[in-house]
């Protein structure tokens, strides 16, 4: 996988700035995906859109606070296809998986930067911002949540497989 990033240097950014709860009651993803972090930043969805971003790159504890699925959704619909933070709450970590949103712990965040490129080969445990020549390594994935995320999701995978 290989993204633009934008970065959030933010700690605790909660299931409610991902998506706030005065929209969850419409479900449709598009809808979502254009409330998508207001409240952190008006113009998000406006900068994916148009800067071409992909990754997100946020500090600890992404994704706390109340357990939505919609988060990891509404996320993957604005046109973010991974997540980058040093920790996750567990359930958004979860929630990601399941939703098939890539979901990376790197806890040297500090030299990636907005607009940077990175390369992601996540069974061989590896990233490379090829802007500025950093490589970090990471935790492999097992290849069960690689497949997972890969088919879309756990409804997908289970369809793909068992049905």
């Amino acid at each position: 996988m290989n993204g633009k990033v934008i970065k959030y240097h933010q700690k605790n950014i909660n299931t409610d700035l991902i998506i706030p709860a005065r929209y969850l009651a419409n479900k449709e993803y598009n809808f979502l995906a254009s409330h998508c972090m207001e409240d952190l930043d008006p113009d998000f969805v406006e900068k994916v859109k148009n800067k071409n971003y992909s990754i997100l790159v946020a500090d600890s504890n992404f994704g706390c606070g109340s357990s939505r699925e919609q988060a990891p959704l509404a996320l993957k619909a604005s046109g973010i296809k991974c997540i980058i933070a040093p920790s996750f709450a567990r359930i958004f970590f979860r929630n990601s998986i399941n939703t098939g949103l890539q979901i990376v712990e790197l806890s040297d965040i500090e030299d990636i930067k907005t607009g940077d490129v990175l390369k992601l080969d996540l069974i061989s445990g590896e990233i490379n911002n090829t802007t500025s020549q950093h490589h970090y390594k990471v935790t492999k994935q097992p290849f069960f949540l690689q497949e997972i995320i890969s088919d879309g999701g756990l409804v997908k995978y289970a369809r793909k497989r068992f049905i």
